[in-house]
């Protein structure tokens, strides 16, 4: 079954890994590129990245993002040389970003360059930037704009939320291999990834809704919210933000139009969206058997869509 889903965070990136020990190469994964940030000169792309190292195994579970077991040594020694420190780089993942940015400077894309760094960490599914334009998430506080990178390492998501935007996506459009994924796909999965600042830029793009619609194929949505609270992460922040229940229900209401059925957790006590087909089940995806366990639900509710 050829799927393609779309990610942001650690919810999306974790169902990925389950999901690539389903369906291998039949896996295509379309990433939010909006927190993409410029640190030490370097193109830095957390959440392709992210999803990289949770289907490499690399990933420090414990941690929840970076490499395990690597170590800080250039980026405490350039932030004792003066230069700020607030975006932690380790250093194999410092090496993913002076890759990524020399390739594109070389005149490179992106997405070739994340298709790179992907196979030689041993990846099958394929990760696929959702689009080669810049475009940038801004959070607006009683501070005034931060870019959502600033927001949430140096501000610790604290301050109150005003606004929240995506900057450039004018200019934007999804790529060819986001195109291509999404139409020869026989299931599209929106993952349990934040709906406001991850897959809300991804759906933002302008030609992304139209390309998801003109496939013919099922959407469904796997809520963020596992016994009706987020797992980790400011979530609940955002959608209280935006004026939207933090609810599953609150969630599909952010995907009118797009999905046609959602996962819930079956401890959620609101339960699933009303006039929308839902299925509940365990989400919650701990370790390696809860998630191949939930890619295989979430697969099997998919087929009977179609």
């Amino acid at each position: 079954m050829r799927i393609a889903l779309l990610a942001g965070g650690t919810g999306g990136a974790k169902l990925a890994a389950g999901m690539q020990e389903l369906l291998g190469t039949d896996l295509a994964v379309i990433a939010n590129t909006a927190d993409d940030t410029w640190v030490h000169g370097l193109h830095v792309s957390p959440d392709p990245d992210l999803i990289t190292y949770w289907l490499s195994g690399e990933i420090d579970e414990e941690r929840g993002w970076g490499i395990r077991g690597d170590s800080f040594t250039v980026n405490e020694r350039i932030e004792r040389l003066g230069a700020p420190g607030w975006f932690q780089l380790s250093d194999r993942d410092l090496a993913t970003c002076l890759y990524r940015t020399h390739f594109c400077a070389e005149g490179g894309t992106l997405t070739a360059a994340q298709a790179q760094i992907a196979r030689a960490l041993g990846v099958r599914a394929a990760v696929l930037p959702m689009s080669e334009e810049r475009v940038q998430t801004r959070v607006r506080t009683p501070g005034g704009w931060t870019p959502l990178q600033e927001y949430l390492i140096i501000e610790r998501s604290e301050p109150p939320i005003e606004a929240v935007e995506v900057q450039g996506l004018d200019g934007s459009t999804p790529t060819a291999e986001v195109r291509e994924a999404l139409a020869r796909a026989e299931a599209i999965v929106v993952g349990p990834s934040n709906p406001v600042i991850s897959i809300g830029p991804i759906l933002s793009v302008p030609g992304m809704r139209e390309a998801i619609a003109g496939s013919g194929a099922p959407v469904v949505a796997v809520s963020p919210f596992v016994a009706g609270r987020a797992v980790k992460g400011p979530t609940e922040k955002f959608m209280a933000a935006i004026g939207r229940p933090v609810t599953a229900a609150g969630v599909a209401s952010l995907y009118v139009g797009v999905i046609d059925a959602m996962v819930v957790d079956e401890d959620d006590p609101d339960g699933g969206p009303e006039g929308l087909r839902a299925v509940s089940c365990p989400t919650l995806m701990a370790d390696a058997d809860s998630r191949l366990g939930l890619a295989e639900r979430v697969l099997e509710f998919a087929r009977t869509l179609g």
